[in-house]
């Protein structure tokens, strides 16, 4: 997809760039629209826009380096979208870098041909255009999260927060023989209270006649088994 939609921008460009220096080249321009759109052949000895005038070797190292970093980026390519920016940049790049090294006046320092103009705006080739379509799809692309391996920036950071919270809680778990085994200085819940003594059974008999039998708050605690009761006097 990027070789193909690179090729389709880089032979639109050369096309229309060879019919405008056959039919424009040295004429009036051509007014479309009213006048809203004209076609006029100028030679741009600058980067994009009639952008820099002067500086044409810089801007053919800098379309160089372009290329080289868009065909290195291409080896992790997976995703769609991505193949068509990138795409739409390589064939912009390419088509103004043929213009560079094989125009007049000079290899290296050659001018581009540039000829669609609209009114308060620079005047500007197909190969801009791609190039321009391109870095917005970039930027909306980044701005969505879209990687260019296919993935999104959201789904990494769950994953990553998936494998931290994984980690950690193989990190608390005790690893070695003591796992599993309760500390030995924790008293177990038959040493948390000593067993209340039982109380000594009697002989059962029919009941005396007598004041009633003391009441709960009157009894020792169950602690105090060892102190005799206290006799009651009729």
């Amino acid at each position: 997809m990027l070789i193909a939609v690179a090729l389709a921008a880089l032979a639109a460009d050369i096309v229309s760039k060879t019919i405008v220096v056959a039919t424009l080249q040295d004429r009036a321009p051509v007014r479309l629209l009213g006048g809203l759109l004209k076609l006029r052949e100028t030679r741009n000895s600058g980067a994009a826009f009639s952008i820099g005038t002067g500086y044409t070797i810089v801007f053919t190292v800098i379309a160089c380096g372009v290329v080289v970093a868009i065909l290195r980026t291409a080896r992790n390519l997976r995703s769609l979208p991505w193949a068509v920016c990138l795409g739409l940049l390589l064939g912009g790049a390419i088509g103004n870098l043929l213009d560079r090294l094989f125009r007049a006046p000079a290899p290296l320092k050659g001018h581009v041909v540039d000829w669609i103009e609209f009114p308060h705006y620079p005047v500007f080739n197909l190969a801009d255009s791609a190039i321009v379509c391109g870095g917005i799809l970039a930027v909306v692309l980044a701005a969505r999260g879209l990687q260019i391996d296919g993935t999104r920036l959201a789904d990494k950071d769950a994953d990553d927060n998936a494998d931290t919270d994984a980690d950690g809680g193989a990190d608390e778990e005790p690893d070695g023989p003591s796992a599993g085994r309760p500390a030995a200085d924790a008293p177990s819940a038959k040493d948390a209270a000593p067993a209340a003594p039982a109380a000594p059974a009697g002989p059962a008999g029919p009941p005396r006649d007598g004041p009633p039998a003391p009441d709960a708050a009157d009894s020792p605690a169950a602690g105090d088994a060892d102190v005799p009761a206290r006799e009651e006097k009729p």
